[in-house]
This record gives C-alpha cells, sequence and structure tokens, in this order.
C-alpha cells in the first residue's frame, strides 16, 4: 500500500477545521463520561483546530442526557440525537454528514479504543493516505466468541474485497474528508468502509493501535453477527465487482442453470429411451428458488441505495441537533465531567441547536 502523493494531508486553519472526531453511542451511560473526557484530553494537546461529534443512536438510558451536557461544557462537542435505534453504521453515516473538519476519526464509546491512537492515524494520513485503519493486534476479548470468529471474518473479508487487513471490525479509523464525501452507508456497511473507499480509489494503510479491555457496561454485539456479516459482504463484493455490469453476474448464475438444465433435460430423456422412467429428486426447484431469492437481495440492495439517492433521505431520522457555531474555548486542564442536575440535564449555558 503506497500513498497517492509525498506530503498528503496537514492542518491548515485557513480551510476550516482540521479534524471531526464522531462517535457513535447506545446505552453507554457509564462510559460516556470517561470517554469524552479522555478524547479531548488527547484533541487538546494537538495543535489543530477539532470538534467532537457524539452520535446518541437512540439510546434508551442517560447517554442523551449526557452527551448535551458535554455540549453545554464545551463549544467544540456537537450532539446528534436519533429518535431511534438505527445502528452503528447509520451513526456513523451522520457522523460524516455532519463533520466539518477536513480529516474524520470514528471511534467507539466504550473507552476499548485509544484515543491516544489518533496522533499515529494523523500522521498516517499525513504521508498521503486516504484512510488509516486500526488493527486491533492485541485485542482484549473473549476468545472463542469474539476473536477466533473476527479472524476468520478478516480473512474472508480480505479474499473477498481484494483488501487485505487484519482488522476490519476495529471502529478507529481515520478518513480523508473527500473519500468518504463519495461513499454512499446503509445497512450494516460500516466495517466494509475501507474496501468501499479502495473502489473508490482511496490509499488505504493499517496501523497497530492499542485495544483495552471493557471496564464498563457491556458490549452491543456477539457472535450473532456473523450471518448478518456474511450477508453484507456479499453485498459489497457485487459493489465492487459487478455494480456498472450486473448482468455479468447474473449471467454467470444463469448460465450454469442453463447448463444443469440441459445435463439434467439429456439425462432424463436417456432413461427414456431406454424404457426406464426416473423422477427428478427436487433439488432443481430448491437451487432455483435460492438464486432467485439471492438475487431479489442484491437488486433490493441497488433499488434502496437508488432510493436514498435520489430523495436525499438519509438511512436514519434526527430528533436533534445541539450545536453552535461560538468561538471554540479550550477546556481547562483539570477538566472533569461536566455535572448533572437532578432531573438529568447538564448545567450549562445551552445554545441554539440547529
Amino acid at each position: 500500500m503506497t500513498p497517492k502523493q509525498p506530503g498528503g494531508w496537514a492542518p491548515d486553519g485557513s480551510k476550516g477545521l482540521d479534524l471531526s472526531v464522531v462517535i457513535p453511542l447506545y446505552n453507554e451511560e457509564e462510559s460516556i463520561d470517561f470517554a469524552v473526557k479522555e478524547v479531548i484530553g488527547v484533541l487538546r494537546e494537538l495543535e489543530l483546530e477539532w470538534e467532537l461529534i457524539l452520535v446518541n443512536d437512540g439510546s434508551t438510558d442517560a447517554t442523551g442526557t449526557k452527551a448535551v451536557a458535554w455540549f453545554d461544557a464545551d463549544p467544540r462537542v456537537r450532539v446528534i440525537e436519533f429518535r431511534r435505534n438505527f445502528g452503528q453504521t447509520a451513526g456513523i453515516s451522520a457522523g460524516f454528514e455532519y463533520a466539518s473538519g477536513r480529516v474524520v476519526v470514528v471511534m467507539d464509546g466504550d473507552q476499548q479504543n485509544d484515543p491516544a491512537d489518533i496522533p499515529a492515524l494523523l500522521e498516517a494520513l499525513s504521508q498521503g493516505f486516504d484512510v488509516a485503519s486500526g488493527w486491533r493486534r492485541d485485542r482484549k476479548d473473549k476468545l472463542i466468541m469474539r476473536r477466533i470468529p473476527s479472524r476468520a471474518a478478516n480473512w474472508l473479508i480480505s479474499r473477498v474485497t481484494g483488501l487485505k487487513l487484519h482488522d476490519y471490525g476495529c471502529t478507529l479509523k481515520a478518513y480523508d474528508k473527500e473519500v468518504i464525501d463519495h461513499l454512499e452507508l446503509f445497512g450494516e456497511l460500516h466495517r466494509f468502509i475501507p474496501a468501499l473507499a479502495l473502489v473508490a480509489g482511496a490509499n488505504v494503510i493499517e496501523i497497530p493501535v492499542n485495544h483495552r479491555a471493557r471496564e464498563r457496561g457491556s458490549s452491543k454485539y456477539g457472535i450473532s453477527r456473523l450471518p448478518r456479516v456474511l450477508l453484507d459482504l456479499l453485498t459489497v463484493k457485487f459493489l465492487i465487482s459487478y455494480r456498472q455490469k450486473p448482468m455479468q453476474f447474473f449471467g454467470r448464475f444463469a448460465l450454469l442453470c442453463i447448463g444443469g438444465a440441459a445435463i439434467r433435460g439429456s439425462w432424463s430423456g436417456f432413461h427414456r429411451l431406454e424404457g426406464r422412467s426416473r423422477q427428478g429428486d427436487g433439488t432443481t426447484p430448491w437451487l432455483l428458488a435460492s438464486l432467485q431469492f439471492a438475487s431479489f437481495g442484491i437488486i433490493g440492495e441497488m433499488l434502496t441505495r437508488l432510493y436514498f439517492r435520489e430523495t436525499s433521505n438519509p438511512p436514519y431520522v434526527v430528533r436533534h441537533v445541539w450545536a453552535t457555531d461560538a468561538p471554540a474555548q479550550p477546556p481547562s486542564p483539570e477538566m472533569s465531567a461536566p455535572s448533572i442536575a437532578r432531573d438529568g440535564v447538564g448545567v450549562g449555558a445551552r445554545t441554539e441547536a440547529r
């Protein structure tokens, strides 16, 4: 993987914000204050103009209230609140849409991603890469339920997409905003963003990052995601290889079906000539039905993308956005989590939301 050009991205305040950090959140009330405080602490050390975007993905606990409290405490924090839970892909997509920085970093809000790795990701982009993808080389997750299935999935995704990465599932990634502006994210395609960016001409590099054991809250994902990953992988393969020539994809299956039908017909005709009748075993209708369902699924995926593109409707519904255009004031070194009033609303002067 070689960079597109020497130099690459560099901070330039004259062109607006340098960096947007996006954190999608779902029921992370136990972790959000610790995570946000840690991220802001790292960003304070960078000589960059930055913003932090918290996406509340329909949380049913106090996550949204605590996120708004951080908005009240720091004008560089923005909060996007969904009307319901739309999933991690939708949360990342909304973060991309609302981000103003020339580089966008995405990370989890459970503190398993280490914000201290952000400078290394930015350094990779400064060398001319468009996407810097985190690799949890020393992953702190359960071996049987998380790490082994993840290794198998990463191997399969690398083979199918043609982009070899050790860790597609790591949320911690840095993107050139110009690249992600061309991506269309629906369903659960967030883990395939590097492969989709590669199709758009991006240069991708993988950076080893620190991974920490979860100390608070509980994981929202498990091995049950595997079937959905496989189905999404089929969609990604279609988008990468056959997006502009779908007949090449469907035509191959059609030819196989025609060949199978010809062999089946010849075999049946041979038995009839010998005076022996032979009934089918019933597998052919099932194979054809499977082909039809797979075809309908892929066609449905394409029609969904056309619908969202033509109607300009994103795959999520925003209830409210908390943002401010006030000049950013750096938090004090002794900054702590915002105080929470008895009714659960953050204490501070709230700016009118967009």
